[in-house]
């Protein structure tokens, strides 16, 4: 994935940088234009040698400070903004339209309104919260909380003490079957919990603080809220302890257990998963993945050891922090100012407008993006990328007969995994069907849970089915692209394929470095120390001869060696063990897209441009599809969970790695962006 996408809860970033003014509250009615190369984004007084990214980039964070309600800022988030300015206006008209609207129209108009409908919302108050509330006061016994947690899962679609849903058998990714694991916990990840540095301490204090306050805008007493505030920083403390790190989790072996309901019973024997499946609607499953064993046998002691008051003050502060971005201004505040504010810095909530803009992409996104395609994504463009994937499949292909360090027979299953591979380019084949999904201009949170109610029923509707392989996992406006390893497809939304990311009216050299680079980086994703493990048909399975596994993991370990001397902020490395995968996709996707533009443009004679050569036009064209500016408190939050590095250097190590580039920008032996030749890295 060229970069992570923000879920609902997300967290975001600040701390002291210029600000830009906030995006102008006026939506567009076209697109604006960046060109796919831009000289101004450039700083020419850098040698490209000692610093490439500041050559490329320099300009462009001159030019485009830190936004005040942004906790990052980049060639990507910029093109997001003006993607949502664009939905702003599609969805304003819609929304002021009463006839002659088709059905996805009404919906993604009126839940649009109610949005934007502040005093509305702030009349409700938290009369939403407070139904949910209700059920939690009146659970009777610990008994009854099978039942209970599956009424907030189905409605609210979240991982309230642990996850439930669908997915992919590891072992027959044609057939989908029932998953449980971990939850989501009020901080960002484990280490938030566990670490004992000064940082870490304060921010659980505050953390415990942010609970407390939310709890008494639920209605809790001011003592009682301190006290339950506590226990639940120690819940999920104990819970962090049973969970798997992050790297961890990159290993699929690792949250690969198949078994049975006996099986899955015997990991929590005093929660009855009988009456939990039944209120989910799933009576007769028998086949679960227990992504973390030891979370659940963990979860299943703390609710032994906890009495029944604490298992609901727990229910309550979960219910109330998943519910809060929807309610009266005091709970959406408060939720901002701990999230955005405190743990990362962001110093302004964004216009209402752009948060209702995503929300109608979260969750009636396929609507939106039917809207979006229309107008934004023409059948041209769409054959113009797929030309390009098709180019860059085939250096792929061409590489593999190359490769001296991998043996003939897996060549042949690699080979296989190539050719089976799927392209999605723009948006589905088939949209997704919102019959069943109510909206109504009246009652913004009503939207919200029935949409996360929609959701529940159409993951529990894959369960025990064969596998739908035309769905996607993102948006048609989303700004991002990436590759499912069990699926095996590689998948480009038409959000990411606008200038300057992609631009039709640019030379093919900056368009293969940018996004010649981005589909080479997901193919490669397919062949990186995760992806690697699948098989053609998704299947989690090991295809690779002793001798050629031993000489690939040599070839990555040269990327960790490599990345893991980066400082991402303070003194905080990279984590390369957990950004590897991203670091190799970065790196062999380059090479792919490079090979792919010679080949597509042999013969022809190509033109200097704005004193740069086609080889140089190809570099910078990658260089600055990641310029960017961030946060440290965003950079903090980043080392610990984001397996991407920072831009600088999913830049410059990169091209460190390049002869082509040296060569390109007549670079010499000693200087910074020039390796010696055996400590060059290259796995595909």
């Amino acid at each position: 994935m060229r970069v992570l996408p923000f879920p609902l809860l997300a967290l975001y970033a600040s701390v002291a940088f210029a600000q830009a003014p906030a995006a102008p509250d006026v939506p567009l009615t076209a697109l604006p234009y960046t060109p796919g190369l831009d000289v101004s984004a450039m700083d020419r007084n850098v040698d490209p040698c000692e610093d490439f990214y500041q050559y490329s980039c320099g300009g462009w964070m001159r030019n485009n400070p830190l936004p005040g309600d942004q906790s990052a800022w980049s060639v990507y988030a910029k093109v997001a903004q003006d993607n949502q300015r664009y939905l702003w206006g599609i969805l304003a008209s819609l929304a002021e339209q009463q006839a002659g609207r088709s059905e996805n129209q009404q919906k993604i108009g009126d839940y649009f309104a109610a949005c934007m409908d502040e005093s509305a919302i702030e009349a409700r108050g938290a009369a939403p919260l407070q139904t949910y509330l209700a059920k939690i006061a009146a659970l009777p016994s610990k008994q009854e909380l099978p039942v209970l947690l599956a009424s907030l899962h189905k409605e609210l679609s979240a991982a309230i003490l642990l996850s439930f849903g669908a997915g992919q058998d590891l072992a027959d990714a044609s057939q989908t079957i029932a998953f449980t694991g971990i939850a989501n916990a009020g901080l960002p990840d484990r280490d938030y919990y566990l670490k004992t540095d000064q940082r870490s301490k304060d921010m659980r204090r505050q953390y415990v603080a942010h609970v407390a306050r939310s709890l008494q805008l639920a209605g809790v007493a001011p003592a009682a809220a301190q006290r339950q505030a506590a226990a639940i920083l120690q819940l999920e403390t104990a819970l962090a302890k049973a969970s798997l790190t992050r790297v961890e989790q990159r290993d699929p072996y690792k949250q690969f257990h198949k078994m049975d309901r006996k099986g899955l019973q015997q990991l929590t024997p005093s929660f009855a998963w009988d009456a939990y499946l039944s209120a989910m609607g799933q009576a007769s499953l028998d086949t679960f993945n227990v992504s973390q064993p030891a979370y659940l046998k963990a979860l299943d002691r703390q609710l032994q050891k906890l009495p029944l008051d604490g298992i609901k003050a727990y229910l309550a502060w979960q219910t109330t922090r998943v519910l809060s971005p929807y309610l009266a201004r005091a709970f959406d505040e408060e939720s901002f100012s701990f999230y955005k504010k405190t743990l990362l810095g962001i110093p302004q909530q964004q216009p209402r407008w752009k948060r209702c803009v995503q929300q109608v992409d979260q969750q009636l996104g396929e609507a939106l993006g039917q809207e979006f395609v229309a107008r934004a994504f023409s059948p041209e463009l769409k054959a113009q990328v797929q030309h390009m994937t098709k180019k860059i499949e085939e250096a792929m292909a061409q590489d593999l007969e190359e490769l001296t360090w991998m043996g003939s027979d897996t060549k042949a299953r690699a080979r296989e995994k190539l050719h089976a591979v799927a392209n999605k380019i723009g948006y589905p084949d088939k949209w997704r069907d919102y019959s069943n999904y109510a909206v109504v201009r009246s009652d913004y949170a009503a939207n919200v849970i029935n949409g996360a109610a929609f959701e529940t029923r159409r993951q529990m509707g894959k369960i025990g089915k064969p596998l739908d392989r035309g769905e996607w996992d993102m948006t048609p406006p989303t700004v991002n692209a990436y590759y499912n390893a069990q699926m095996n497809d590689i998948n480009f939304p038409a959000g990411i394929l606008q200038p300057p990311l992609y631009d039709a009216k640019m030379d093919a050299a900056p368009n293969y470095g940018n996004t010649g680079g981005t589909i080479g980086h997901e193919l490669i994703h397919g062949f990186d120390d995760e992806g690697r493990q699948f098989d053609a048909k998704g299947d989690l399975k090991d295809w690779w001869g002793k001798k050629d596994a031993a000489a690939f993991n040599q070839r990555t370990q040269c990327i960790t060696d490599q990345y893991k001397q980066y400082t991402v902020v303070d003194n905080i490395k990279i984590n390369s063990k957990l950004t590897l995968g991203e670091d190799a996709a970065d790196l062999g996707g380059l090479l792919l897209a490079w090979m792919a533009w010679k080949s597509d443009m042999a013969g022809m004679a190509l033109q200097n441009r704005d004193g740069l050569t086609p080889e140089q036009r190809f570099f910078v064209g990658y260089a600055q599809w990641t310029c960017e500016t961030q946060r440290p408190e965003r950079l903090r939050v980043n080392a610990a969970t984001d397996p991407h590095s920072p831009g600088k250097y999913r830049v410059n190590g990169v091209v460190v790695n390049m002869p082509e580039f040296a060569k390109a920008f007549a670079c010499k032996p000693g200087q910074a962006m020039v390796k010696p030749a055996g400590k060059v890295c290259r796995v595909w």
